[in-house]
């Protein structure tokens, strides 16, 4: 499967895993890496199990022996510790209503993981999943002009500002005089004090444990500091080995960054966010030139992926419509249905269920590929408000009905 589905899958678990609570103590969260045993894993539940009978509130010795005793049954459906490990959640929840649910999750990692847990709480904990999601590249940037200065990164498909500071540099003087060479050395030392402070933060947000600790590091500015920054004794020369591309950039702040980030994106190679634009100016071209060869909307795409037309799906990764599928009484046809408006004397509503969720287990029925689109670019806002965060590319011309 996609790597980035799985991405997109573990983000979502992520988020609906670390927002749950639960009364008292009894949410386990089990990990455990490829080299456990199952047998070992056994043997520390039974023994947490006669721990929690000790515990004195009747109602929590309850919940957390019931979570316990979840927890070793579905273990029970594992002879081995899976290839990448095994994450296990169980425990009982408060849902939005204030109702208490059983919740238990098992699954094998995409990665193989390293980490070994065992923690009852009244939450479920699952730093390990934030871990999982993370691409390994990180990027820094420095967008530095005579206004002031912007320290960022870019990883994967998310762009992080660390800090931005403002500064006033006195301008160039024109009048003569005695007083032309103080004001020229005033502005010297302004303009030195300047490059120090860069440089000292510079070390101090991209130096880690004596390490620098991104992949790369991309100076951008519109005037010369970034250069003398990149030539100055006072620039980390652990930095200085990690700077990958130096660009002349017009504006400075996050619009400088965006403008950075596009300028060296042959030097970034295949981060997501640079895959994720790149696809989206293709996507826009194809619109431009009215090919024909482009769909947007549910409703289009859905047409499209019938006749086998969509060689790319592209979903906004936090997409919230919601489609309806309904199975005819008689044929047993199934239908994806856009509104709960179906005719229920000849159909059967099966399930309602978020679009996303849909496409991400069907797209490969269809022969086509499926891209989530973050909305951390300008081209990703544009494609989510102006096309409601769907739309295909297409492999030759469709005509949609305007019914």
């Amino acid at each position: 499967m996609n790597h980035y589905i799985e991405i997109w899958k573990m983000k979502k678990l992520y988020k609906k895993l670390r927002d749950v609570r639960g009364n008292g103590t009894s949410m386990i969260s089990l990990i455990a890496p490829p080299n456990s045993q199952v047998s070992q894993l056994n043997r520390l539940l039974t023994e947490e199990y006669g721990t929690a009978t000790n515990i004195k509130s009747r109602v929590n010795r309850l919940s957390v022996l019931d979570a316990i005793t979840s927890t070793q049954q579905r273990l029970k459906l594992y002879n081995k510790i899976p290839t990448n490990g095994l994450l296990l959640y169980c425990g009982t929840i408060i849902n939005e209503e204030g109702k208490e649910k059983r919740l238990t999750i098992d699954l094998e990692p995409f990665k193989p993981i390293n980490t070994s847990l065992y923690m009852c709480d009244n939450k479920f904990h699952v730093e390990v999943l934030n871990e999982l999601m993370e691409d390994e590249d990180v990027y820094g940037f420095i967008i530095m002009n005579g206004d002031g200065t912007l320290y960022g990164t870019l990883q994967g498909n998310t762009k992080n500002i660390i800090y931005q500071f403002n500064v006033e540099l006195p301008k160039k003087h024109g009048r003569g005089g005695q007083s032309s060479v103080r004001f020229a050395r005033l502005r010297m030392e302004a303009r030195h004090n300047y490059l120090r402070k860069v440089a000292e933060l510079a070390t101090q947000y991209f130096i880690t444990d004596n390490k620098c600790n991104v992949k790369g590091l991309i100076l951008a500015g519109s005037a010369d500091f970034k250069t003398e920054l990149s030539k100055s004794d006072l620039f980390d020369q652990r930095l200085y080995a990690k700077i990958i591309q130096i660009v002349d950039i017009a504006y400075g702040g996050l619009n400088g960054l965006n403008q950075a980030i596009q300028l060296a994106s042959e030097s970034l190679g295949n981060l997501r966010f640079i895959i994720e634009r790149k696809l989206l100016l293709q996507y826009f071209t194809e619109i431009d030139i009215d090919s024909g060869k482009y769909c947007f909307g549910i409703k289009d795409l859905l047409f499209s992926l019938e006749l086998g037309a969509v060689e790319t799906c592209l979903i906004f990764e936090n997409l919230m419509d919601e489609i309806f599928i309904v199975k005819h009484k008689i044929t047993n046809q199934e239908i994806v249905n856009l509104k709960n408006d179906f005719d229920k004397d000849e159909y059967d509503l099966i399930e309602s269920i978020l679009f996303i969720d849909w496409i991400a287990n069907n797209y490969q029925k269809y022969g086509t590929t499926i891209e989530f689109i973050s909305d951390g670019s300008p081209e990703g806002n544009q494609f989510i408000k102006g096309f409601s965060g769907v739309g295909g590319l297409l492999r030759w011309k469709v005509e949609f009905d305007e019914e």
